[in-house]
């Protein structure tokens, strides 16, 4: 009898321990602000049209959950008319804008103290062309969303390795993907549709605006707000899934065998996070095409399964070594053998034991599993771009760095990135991308040692030649960001130019740019097909 309650109580304690690491979150987290103080700016005021609030006053915040910050409110625009009204309010009221789509920047890039902000998503609308082999989308639209509306003739030709972003998000920063060979966004982005502080709407490209083009690429929503845009797409390949388990000094080696076999369509790597092979190991994942296979055909796109089970692994690789251990063992020996393969082995005749995916499959996860209720703790994004010859060293450094500071290090992946031409360039010359996810407490300690590792890791990338991503956490001082990239002056410089009023800001723009106001100011070149907003 005894024992039997003995094991009723062990049951219940698990059941309570366990019940919160699965749950699905009730809501946004909102832990506080770790953003500087910023004033608001109001100035003069006009009898003009009030814009359709969906949120007046209150408070936002990002992803990180320590962005919390007062603004004026939130505008969700059905239409670009919308958007006008929206900053022709903000301009005679004296208010800064920001566009927002699902706040996934983490200092604060999408909004301001006291500014409106742009709620993006509305806009939405997805047109495949088959002839042109484009697809025309909001920049509200989720790249989910657009995968559902290519698939499953077509896939993007790159986007951010998980579909949950919009694309005016991905477009703002630049951002890269699974795919070594496309590059970023901006190398499939044939233009883009802005509307100006003005209220102007104009195209940009390579070949029209360009300079505005290149500035509104990464550029972090200052020049423009992102109406829509005109992508590329690719067949929607079917490629062999592969992976192979590596020390992480033969990854040089490894990858320069992937970039030069045009059969690979996507490849990425894990770095181990267990304590013992702290970033020793490394799981090299490649999917390959093979002509033979593409009659096959393609399921429907399904969402990621398991969710409750994936998040409770990343929950309990938070609260210690042996769970990190565990997670990590896992992903070495199981995790393979229970791979979703979206075309059957039947199917694939000749193909032996491959498991076998099309080229959306593996980029069609909202990584639902990675958000929870847990209170305290927030997870935290870096990414740092090393230039290719110095990523062992990097990685070493990296290790030491996160040892002495007894980091909590959930994951860590590298990919690869070619030349990015835009105006504030986080890869002037190819590149390995680090991306890392970090734990945190959300209390004043935890904010602290988030930002020396921050600081840290900077100086570490610096030192290494390299570059470090910019929506995330602003920990980091003006002189580092200037190290890193030091055309950041020209790039305000050429902001204020675009917009001399000042109507475009956010809270990464209000830290930062006061410091650099003493550079020269750029002239704004002339606009072609310039027009008002309907």
């Amino acid at each position: 009898m005894a024992g039997a309650s003995a094991l009723a109580i062990a049951a219940a304690a698990t059941t309570l321990y366990v019940r919160p690491l699965i749950a699905d979150p009730a809501g946004i987290k909102d832990c506080g602000s770790v953003l500087p103080p910023v004033a608001a700016e109001r100035g003069r005021s006009a009898a003009v049209a009030e814009p359709r609030w969906s949120q007046r006053g209150g408070t936002v915040n990002d992803a990180s959950c320590l962005s919390r910050t007062a603004v004026a409110g939130v505008v969700r625009p059905r239409d670009e008319a919308d958007v006008a009204t929206a900053l022709a309010y903000a301009r005679a009221h004296g208010l800064t804008v920001s566009a927002a789509g699902v706040k996934h920047s983490m200092g604060g890039q999408a909004f301001r103290a006291g500014g409106v902000v742009l709620d993006m998503r509305g806009l939405q609308a997805i047109r495949l062309d088959e002839a042109a082999r484009t697809v025309t989308v909001g920049g509200g639209a989720t790249w989910h969303a657009i995968q559902l509306a290519v698939h499953p003739r077509f896939a993007v030709k790159a986007m951010q390795s998980t579909d949950i972003f919009s694309v005016g998000g991905s477009i703002s920063v630049n951002a890269h993907g699974m795919d070594h060979q496309a590059g970023a966004v901006m190398n499939s982005l044939r233009s883009v549709r802005l509307m100006l502080a003005d209220g102007r709407i104009v195209t940009a490209s390579r070949d029209e605006n360009a300079e505005l083009f290149r500035h509104a690429v990464g550029g972090y929503g200052l020049f423009g707000v992102i109406l829509s845009a005109v992508l590329d797409i690719v067949p929607n390949d079917i490629y062999r899934s592969e992976r192979q388990l590596i020390d992480y000094r033969a990854f040089p080696a490894t990858f320069a065998r992937i970039a030069a076999d045009p059969s690979v369509g996507l490849s990425y790597v894990h770095l181990s996070t267990a304590p013992k092979t702290l970033l020793e190991e490394a799981l090299v994942y490649q999917y390959r095409r093979f002509p033979e296979d593409q009659a096959l055909v393609r399921a429907p796109l399904a969402e990621v399964a398991s969710t409750k089970v994936r998040r409770l692994t990343v929950n309990l690789a938070k609260k210690n070594d042996l769970f990190k251990s565990l997670k990590w063992w896992s992903e070495k020996n199981i995790e393979h053998r229970i791979e979703t393969c979206t075309v059957t082995r039947a199917q694939a005749q000749g193909s032996a034991e491959a498991c076998l995916v099309a080229r959306n499959d593996p980029m069609h996860d909202s990584v639902a599993y990675l958000f929870n209720d847990l209170p305290g703790e927030t997870d935290i994004l870096h990414e740092y771009f090393v230039p290719r010859d110095r990523i062992v060293p990097f990685i070493d450094g990296m290790r030491r760095i996160f040892r002495a500071q007894d980091a909590n290090v959930v994951n860590a992946s590298i990919r690869a990135v070619g030349v990015e031409d835009n105006a504030l360039s986080y890869a002037p010359a190819p590149a390995f991308s680090v991306v890392l996810y970090l734990n945190q407490p959300t209390t004043v300690a935890g904010n602290e040692r988030m930002r020396r590792l921050t600081s840290d890791l900077i100086d570490l990338t610096a030192a290494q030649g390299g570059r470090f991503f910019l929506p995330y956490q602003l920990h980091y001082t003006p002189q580092q960001l200037e190290r890193s990239y030091p055309e950041v002056g020209a790039f305000f410089a050429a902001k204020q130019a675009w917009d001399p009023d000042g109507v475009f800001s956010n809270s990464w723009h209000a830290r930062y740019a006061p410091f650099f106001a003493k550079q020269p100011a750029a002239t704004r070149p002339s606009i072609t097909s310039g027009a008002p907003a309907a």
